[in-house]
Parts: C-alpha cells; structure tokens; sequence
C-alpha cells in the first residue's frame, strides 16, 4: 500500500544514506535489548560466529585476495569467467562504451536478482550444466541481456529505454527456463522492475541516452575521476528510486526499500522509519567493477553497509547471534514489511559491521583495504549459505518471507 509522508528535504537526503541505515539499525538493536522487539541477542555467540566466518574465508580465498561481493562473481558461477569472455567481445569499444555495455547488463541482472525459490534452476549449454538461486539468476540475465531482449531493435547488446519497457513475461519466461515443472518465484514483479527501469530512463540528467549505462557519465561529469562509493549508491537511488513498487513517497520521491516500525515513532512519521537499501547497495558494489575498469578510482567504499538479505541474516539466527523470542514465529509466513522482517534485516546490518570490524582486527587489515564488501564475498555471505544447508535441506532460510521479486 502506498502512502505519501511529509518530510522536509534534508530528512529524504539522510534516508538516502548510509548514515540512516545505521543509525536506524542501532535504534531496532536498542530495541533488542530493551526486550520489545521479536528477537534476543546472545553476545556470546559473537566470537564463535566470527571464527566461523574466518573459517569460510581461508578455505573460498586462502590467499585473501577477495573481490568485492557483487554481481560479477555470479557471472563467474561453475568456475566459467563469462564475465571475461564478455569485455573480450567489448573490447573493439571505447573505455566508455564499454563501461555502459557492462552496467547496462549488471543493473538489469540485479534488479532481476531477488530470491528464486527453491524450485528453479537453470540449465546452461550443451553439457546443461545447472545453477540455482543467486547464480542461476545471474547466469539466466547475463544469457537474457545477450540475446537483445533488452534494446529497442531487440537484438543490440544493449538495454535501453522503449527496450526494458516492452519486455514481457513471457520473455522472462523463456530466458529463465520457466514451466510448471521448474517455477521462478515473482516473475511479474521482476518483469515489472525492467518495465520500470525503461520508465526510469526518462531522467535525461542521469541518463542521457536513455541507457542504465549512461550512470557513469553522469558521475563522471558530477565527480571527475574519483567517484565515492555513497555517490554511486545516492545516484542509484535518485536514478532508479522510481522503479520500486509504491511503498513510501515524500516530495514526490519514493523512498525504496524504507519501511515503519510501529515501535519507533509515532503515527507512522519520519521516527519510525527505517532504511535498508539492500538491492541498490548491492548494485553499487556491482557497479564499482566496471566503473573502475573503465580508469576511474571509486573511494570511501566502507562508507556503504552490509547487505540485508536472507544469507547474511540467516547467519545471524542460524548462528545463534539472535534467536526469535516466540519460537512459533520461524513457521509462519512474513511479509517484508512486518515488523519482525524489518527488525531482523536492521539487526542484521548492525551484526555485519560488528562482525566485519572482528574480521578485520584478525585478519590484520584496515576498513578500507577489506571494506564490507569484501567481508561479505569472502565470508558472511557463503557462511550464511554454508550454514543454512548443514540446518535445512536445500539451504532454505530460517524464515519464510512471503517475496514479491522486489526486495531480497
């Protein structure tokens, strides 16, 4: 349901921020601990998790020579660097054209990248190699934007604006290996999300051409050759905000992935207001890849949060760290904007910074050479994963989030 909140200016830049999402992280945690929201937290679970966290990340990269968490590794899935073979076929091109070509293909990939059910995979190549969940998703968009879906001639490598408009679900359909036999969770709100973006790409200031891609000249012209990391996330977010469902607006901007607790607050007002950011933070990081390849140095990247989603915070509970103060509450299904939901998401961004610093103190390395998103791809993420397929077949969450394609 969409509702329209008065907020001054400066209160929709700083829900736009990093800061906001720590701060309101903090006020869930407080919560916590005064025993009113729906979760405990055990401190002394703290050291074991990290040690397990360090674990994963000397057996995935004994040489710690990690990237950041991004799309980018799954394009990577099977040990087939696609991504490579990808910039070789771009090579002809200039350092620019380039670069739009690859974020026209990773912004599209990660709005397509919410959670995929247990049930679907995806089947590559001759030799049907097959990949589910994050991989799956992004192997199936890399193939998808290929093939020139995408662009309005239908055949470009490119996305843009009267392309993303008019793909349909069954485009989606047949480049996903959808059927009943092999169900994709959300299929129209992910094709919802592409109409949107092509709908986004009527912001000339952004996106000059009508292209995801034209994000880098944007901040190029804004920021030069060095490009903060919370600039690529604030361009993210004025950019695509637009493409969300309507969940909350102020001034005329949707607020995204910003939810009300009814606990903090009153009436539903700016107070009660926590911002998460999860899927245009994650797109920041995938942005950073090519931006970078392309000559320019992207700074102050520990600015950013870890991401809320279902790995980081099933490690979380799957760990110990937090456990549901009502036990019946991990068979019952969650919408994205209950309040367990939000405070288990907050929590988990306030778990991932407290972890992070752990990691970083033992591994002997400073906040920005191994920012969190190094944290997260080396560690916190495959240990979410790790750990939830040593609890529960098929390495399901621990919580059932009723997902509509558009937030984890």
């Amino acid at each position: 349901m969409s509702r329209s909140l008065d907020l001054s200016q400066a209160q929709i830049d700083y829900l736009l921020s990093p800061k906001a999402i720590r701060d309101r992280a903090q006020k869930i945690f407080e919560l916590t601990q005064q025993g009113q929201g729906h979760f405990s937290f055990h401190e002394e679970k703290l050291k074991p998790t990290v040690d397990y966290v360090l674990t994963v990340i000397k057996e995935k990269y004994p040489d710690l020579k990690i990237p950041f968490h991004s799309r980018w590794g799954h394009f990577r899935a099977g040990g087939i660097d696609r991504a490579k073979k990808l910039s070789l076929e771009l090579a002809h091109l200039s350092p620019l054209e380039k670069a739009r070509t690859q974020l026209d293909l990773v912004i599209t990939s990660v709005l397509l990248d919410a959670g995929a059910g247990a049930e679907w995979s995806y089947q590559e190549g001759p030799k049907r190699h097959s990949f589910n969940r994050s991989e799956g998703l992004g192997v199936a968009s890399l193939y998808m934007f290929l093939s020139g879906v995408m662009s309005s001639d239908r055949k470009s490598l490119r996305a843009d604006e009267n392309g993303l408009k008019n793909v349909t679900v069954e485009d989606l359909k047949k480049h996903f290996q959808v059927t009943d036999q092999n169900p994709l969770v959300g299929v129209e709100g992910r094709v919802q999300l592409l109409n949107n973006l092509g709908t986004a790409m009527a912001n000339k200031k952004i996106f000059k051409d009508g292209r995801p891609g034209n994000i880098i000249d944007y901040l190029s012209e804004k920021c030069g050759h060095n490009i903060p990391a919370t600039e690529i996330l604030r361009a993210v977010l004025d950019g695509l905000g637009v493409i969300w469902p309507g969940r909350l607006s102020a001034a005329g901007v949707n607020l995204g992935d910003v939810w009300s607790h009814s606990k903090l607050g009153v009436g539903g007002g700016f107070d009660s207001l926590v911002a998460i950011h999860k899927l245009s933070q994650w797109m920041t990081y995938s942005l950073i890849e090519p931006i970078e390849e392309a000559g320019f140095t992207v700074t102050e990247v520990e600015g950013l949060t870890g991401l809320a989603e279902y790995r980081n915070g099933g490690l979380m509970l799957d760990s110990g760290l937090l456990s549901l103060r009502d036990p019946a509450n991990k068979d019952k299904k969650w919408e994205p904007s209950s309040d367990l939901i939000i405070e288990w998401r907050a929590l988990t961004v306030l778990l991932l910074d407290r972890i992070g610093a752990e990691v970083q103190t033992a591994l002997k390395k400073s906040p920005k050479d191994f920012p969190l998103a190094k944290v997260l791809e080396g560690g916190t993420w495959w240990a979410g994963r790790k750990i939830a397929n040593e609890k529960r077949e098929g390495g399901l969450p621990p919580l059932n989030i009723q997902s509509d394609g558009t937030v984890f």
